[in-house]
């Protein structure tokens, strides 16, 4: 029903319309990008179904004839555990100063001053991972051999840190740092949008209340940017656990599962193990690397995944009118 101005009245409002005709623009805008998004439905099967394909061999194939001393799993384990060890180095190490940086950007800089400060954080995004590799072989490797001296020596009792430390300076430790500032453009994008979403009402009653500024932030910013917080933290551990030639680069594998960040031993990640060994390799041995590269298929998809299930928990979430 609607008025004799031809506006909907109240009992219309939140039906849909019945009889409107689509225009052509419309129809033709709608079906492509449905068809983008079933497109990339499609490429992410097609991904899964080659590497489960390729990776089957080695699944079925005897202990005897997989690389290594043991089964498939055996194998795998060593890789998924550097892999997973040197992306939570970085995340630990990043998160704490994404947020810094991202309040800093948002609620205390200069607003000339924040908006260049902001474009220089994306900026370091593009810069390739090579070079991060280079700088982390050939400047922070070196530089951190008296932190890791220190290190053993103070905190030895500490798994972690209790060497013998590394005369290279090719360690796990030197790797997380740089993975860490590899991913602390992203988060800190994703960190800082989040926060400029607070609602601006919310942020000024707390202030006409005689809240502090950090006050503001803690009981206000915080809480409201919680779930893009952890998302952003879950887009830099995804970024993270696919790097490959910054790893190949710096880290000096021998295969073995140790927690030790400083010593001459560490664990290999799956993506710079195939990148290296996979021009090598012939028969099942291909095989086995490409099962790895399902491993880590399967675990970058589940943080992925995880992550957009925790934004979209408060999607419709905006405490403007609350």
């Amino acid at each position: 029903m609607s008025t004799g101005t031809g506006e909907p009245t109240s009992k219309d409002q939140g039906r849909p319309l019945q009889g409107v005709r689509r225009r052509p623009g419309d129809r033709i805008f709608s079906g492509s990008v449905t068809g983008a998004g079933l497109l990339i439905l499609a490429v992410l099967a097609g991904v899964a179904a080659f590497l489960l394909a390729q990776a089957w061999p080695a699944i079925v194939a005897p202990a005897a004839e997989i690389p290594g001393d043991g089964h498939l799993i055996s194998y795998i384990a060593p890789l998924a555990f550097g892999t997973l060890l040197s992306a939570v180095i970085a995340v630990v190490l990043a998160v704490p100063l994404a947020v810094g940086i991202a309040l800093y950007v948002t609620h205390y800089a200069p607003r000339r001053f924040a908006q260049g400060m902001g474009y220089l954080i994306d900026l370091l995004a593009a810069i390739p991972s090579i070079i991060f590799g280079l700088w982390g072989i050939e400047v922070f490797g070196p530089a951190s051999l008296d932190l890791a001296l220190w290190l053993e020596d103070n905190l030895g009792f500490i798994p972690l840190f209790a060497g013998p430390a590394s005369t290279t300076g090719r360690t796990m430790l030197v790797v997380g740092v740089v993975l860490a500032v590899m991913i602390l453009p992203v988060i800190t994008a994703v960190m800082r949008e989040v926060f400029l979403q607070t609602p601006r009402l919310h942020e000024e009653a707390s202030l006409a209340l005689g809240a502090t500024r950090w006050e503001m932030i803690r009981m206000c910013v915080l809480p409201f940017g919680r779930s893009g917080m952890i998302s952003a933290s879950m887009l830099g551990l995804g970024r993270a656990l696919g790097e490959t030639m910054a790893v190949a680069i710096i880290l000096s594998s021998s295969g073995a599962v140790t927690f030790n960040l400083i010593g001459r031993e560490n664990s290999p990640t799956i993506a710079a193990t195939i990148a290296l060994d996979f021009p090598e390799r012939t028969g099942i041995e291909v095989n086995a690397l490409i099962a790895a590269g399902l491993v880590l298929f399967v675990m970058t998809l589940a943080v992925n995944m995880t992550a957009r299930a925790i934004i979209n928990q408060r999607r419709g979430f905006s405490g403007a009118d609350l």
